[in-house]
C-alpha cells in the first residue's frame, strides 16, 4: 500500500435512535467520536415495513408546505 494516501481507520461509537449504541471501525471523524443516527434499521420503512414515520427534508418537503398538494387540471 502507499503511505500517505489512506483515510484514518479507527474507533467510533455509533448511536441508534433507540439510544442503543455499539462500537465499530470507520474513517468518519476522529478515534472515539460519536456518529448519531436520525435514520436507523429500527426507524426506516424499508425494515418496518411502512409502519414507521420518515421524517421528510429536503426540496420535495418545502414544495409541499409551500404549496400543499397541487393538484393541475387536465
Amino acid at each position: 500500500m502507499k503511505e500517505g494516501i489512506h483515510p484514518e481507520y479507527h474507533e467510533i461509537k455509533v448511536v441508534l435512535t433507540d439510544g442503543s449504541s455499539f462500537n465499530t471501525r470507520s474513517c468518519y471523524g476522529k478515534a472515539g467520536d460519536v456518529l448519531q443516527l436520525d435514520i436507523d434499521p429500527k426507524t426506516h420503512n424499508a425494515w418496518t415495513g411502512g409502519a414507521g414515520a420518515l421524517r421528510q427534508t429536503g426540496r420535495g418537503q418545502r414544495f409541499k408546505e409551500r404549496f400543499g398538494d397541487l393538484k393541475l387540471n387536465s
